[in-house]
């Protein structure tokens, strides 16, 4: 089963969303995220890097946080770049969170049907194989 999202449901996320948790962020320019990430800034975004192993340092002049836990401020979307065996986890965390996120969108070659349903049953979109900056583009 792949992401059955219409490109209305995308377009109204990505319209209404302000902030982005980038989950799996990378200071490395040559790697996909660190692509995506400064597309989004460019695009008006507030987005909050997560890696527990660069937290406290900054990417692309953005304060990178060790988990979700750590952001202070409500997360419209939380963008996960990690291995497929994390989704489960990262959604998880997700959705312990004070104030849960519009969506959970797990990138390119990345799903988890259990995460997404679980994400989906708690209110929350699970969008599973599909790159934000790419739907962003095409759609805004």
């Amino acid at each position: 089963m792949r992401d059955t999202h219409t490109d209305s449901d995308i377009r109204q996320l990505l319209s209404s969303a302000k902030t982005i948790a980038i989950v799996g962020a990378s200071p490395k320019p040559e790697r996909p995220v660190y692509g995506v990430m400064a597309y989004l800034l460019r695009a008006g975004y507030r987005c909050i890097p997560v890696d527990p192993g660069q937290a406290g340092k900054e990417i692309l002049g953005q304060t990178v946080v060790e988990r979700l836990a750590d952001i202070a401020e409500p997360i419209d979307i939380v963008d996960i770049f990690r291995q497929s065996f994390a989704l489960a986890g990262v959604v998880d965390e997700a959705l312990a969170l004070p104030v849960r996120p519009k969506a959970v969108w797990m990138q390119l070659d990345l799903w988890d049907e259990a995460a997404a349903a679980k994400a989906e049953a708690a209110g929350v979109t699970g969008i599973m194989d599909r790159c934000i900056k790419i739907e962003h583009a095409r759609l805004l």
